[in-house]
């Protein structure tokens, strides 16, 4: 198996592509066509390379900014003319209401996914004095919520179309990564899961919180909270390095500790048709040269 070092995403029909200083966007468009979207990323600073967990944070941010704009791009081929006119005459508002809309998302997302399961966690300190035990069924919680809230949200037809996208995007990559030439056929037969996706990154990181959070004594739920918040970029930090030592391994014991993350793509992916394949395909192109790529990874075998 060959590594490539590409990732992306899952967009409003269409996929997003990164690959070092390159990013990349394609999506179907209304008329059937596929529109591909280039541009240039500000590499990452030479320094953080060298300094693990350091480079998980940077990654996580950078990764975070430059999906959200990705989304919001593709978004933006199907607004009708109303809309397009009114983002064109009034930049700054669109902008403003873009931040209002982020910030309010992520403050629910805070409240469901952090919060909620802190405040119910309490209750289990009612039956036991075990410090541990509040703990281990918050995480516990915070992993059911995860769970049923992308189950839920995957049973809408938009949801469930850029779960589509989702798969193709895997299937492109895994199909690089098994030595395969890039052709819809190829990826058609290739997996739709891989170690390296971000909702195995999320599931670690929920794993991994347990066990941090642990060390946090102290009765008072503002500063649990507020803990839980500052320990939220080194625990992004440590997923990644596991996230990225897992995708450069391939034993019995790697694929045993990324099997929970790849199960729950099972959720955050779908079979893909042929027509979304062809814009995964478009995306890799776009940052990518497959051939190039396994024409040298067979020079160094």
């Amino acid at each position: 198996m060959a590594f490539s070092g590409i990732g992306g995403q899952a967009v409003m029909e269409g996929v997003e592509m990164l690959n070092g200083p390159k990013g990349a966007v394609a999506v179907r468009l209304p008329d059937g066509s596929v529109h591909t979207d280039t541009w240039d990323i500000t590499p990452e600073p030479e320094w953080v390379k060298h300094f693990p967990i350091v480079r998980g944070v940077y990654s996580f941010f950078h990764s975070l900014i430059v999906g959200i704009s990705s989304l919001y791009k593709s978004a933006s081929y199907f607004e009708d003319e109303e809309e397009k006119k009114k983002s064109e005459e009034h930049p700054a508002k669109e902008k403003a209401e873009m931040g209002f809309s982020l910030i309010v998302s992520l403050v629910l997302a805070l409240a469901i996914f952090l919060y909620l399961p802190m405040f119910l966690s309490g209750f289990i300190s009612h039956f036991t004095d075990a410090s541990w035990a509040p703990v281990l069924f918050e995480g516990i919680l915070r992993i059911i919520i995860f769970l049923l809230y992308i189950y839920i949200i995957g049973l809408t037809p938009d949801i469930k179309r850029t779960f589509m996208y989702h798969g193709a995007e895997h299937k492109c990559i895994n199909c690089i990564e098994h030595d395969l030439p890039l052709t819809v056929e190829n990826v058609r037969k290739s997996s739709r899961y891989h170690k390296r996706c971000g909702t195995s990154f999320i599931f670690i990181v929920f794993i991994i919180s347990v066990f941090l959070f642990m060390f946090i004594r102290t009765d008072n739920a503002g500063l649990k909270l507020l803990f839980r918040l500052l320990l939220m970029p080194v625990i992004a930090g440590i997923s990644y390095e596991f996230l990225r030592w897992g995708g450069l391994k391939d034993n019995w014991f790697v694929n045993a500790l990324a099997a929970p993350g790849l199960w729950v793509q099972r959720l955050t992916t779908k079979e893909p048709d042929d027509s979304m394949i062809e814009v995964g395909i478009a995306s890799v192109r776009a940052v990518f040269d497959p051939e190039k790529f396994l024409e040298d990874h067979e020079l160094q075998q």
